[in-house]
């Protein structure tokens, strides 16, 4: 009997998504419900070549469900490296949960997909398209932006420490960056580090480091944050190294505004004499 998806266009729905199977992928449309978690709302639909696929399962969930899942090939997708194992069960992209009444059907779409797959292993690039930009979130010190070839982070006079505020806006070319660290919002100490290819190993807190947001409660979600770094990740492994870019001018009440905070952090004994004379004049000099 031949392979009924290399008909293309066979659906099966399941709560939160329903699978497209074609002859060379899995497209995924997820739905818009309120019940639906908002990482898969954020995602919209995410096609998934086969030969990023390394296996199918089908298992038994819970309240009378099915879960079917495609297994990613490890180094094939840009949100699952950036998520590295983070991701709750009912935040897995890769799973779609059916009624138990629909399992041999569910079978049926796990045998058909295996016959297929003719990949394993480690990928040596990524092969499911990354989020598509431009990209932006807020942190708890900062907002972070990403237009496909610069990060930017400008910072809070909330929540920045005044490292950050004495360090000022950053700005980091793709070219300039190694790689990106993303901690969970939903754990402790959660945070979006971008590691810099000169930088080295870093020891820094995240709240001190330049180079990062941190995230707090209502702060840099999943939904937004993670997206983020999966896009920054693939820009980052398909980039040459370049010359950083330099930041652009800023707007003067803005930087009327900074200086103001840099002469608060002066009086509270926070920066010196001196780091506050060479800021000043850094920040004068954006005008």
């Amino acid at each position: 009997m031949p392979h009924t998806m290399s008909r293309m266009g066979d659906v099966l729905a399941g709560f939160h998504a329903a699978w497209e199977f074609e002859s060379d992928s899995v497209l995924i449309r997820y739905e818009r419900g309120i019940r639906t978690p908002k990482l898969f709302q954020a995602l919209g639909e995410r096609r998934i070549p086969l030969d990023a696929i390394a296996g199918v399962t089908l298992t038994r969930g819970k309240r009378g469900t099915v879960v079917l899942r495609v297994e990613p090939r490890p180094g094939a997708d840009p949100l699952m490296e950036a998520a590295a194992g983070q991701l709750k069960e009912s935040g897995d992209p890769y799973r779609l949960v059916l009624p138990a009444e629909r399992e041999v059907l569910a079978e049926y779409y796990a045998d058909e997909l295996r016959g297929l797959l003719t990949e394993s292993g480690p990928a040596d690039r990524f092969l499911v398209e990354p989020p598509k930009g431009p990209l932006s979130f807020k942190a708890y010190d900062g907002k972070a932006s990403f237009d496909g070839r610069t990060v930017n982070f400008r910072w809070f006079w909330t929540g920045a420490s005044s490292a950050k505020w004495k360090a000022g806006d950053q700005s980091f070319s793709v070219g300039e960056l190694d790689g990106v660290e993303w901690r969970s919002p939903e754990v402790f100490e959660g945070h979006l580090r971008l590691l810099r290819r000169d930088a080295g190993q870093t020891a820094a807190q995240a709240d001190q480091d330049p180079a990062a947001v941190v995230f707090g409660l209502g702060y840099g979600p999943v939904h937004e944050s993670l997206p983020f770094a999966a896009a920054v990740l693939a820009a980052v492994r398909t980039s040459s190294p370049v010359a950083a870019v330099p930041a652009p001018r800023r707007d003067p009440a803005d930087i009327a505004e900074r200086i103001r905070h840099l002469g608060e952090l002066h009086q509270a004994g926070l920066v010196t004499d001196e780091e506050f004379s060479v800021k000043k004049a850094e920040l004068l000099a954006q005008l």
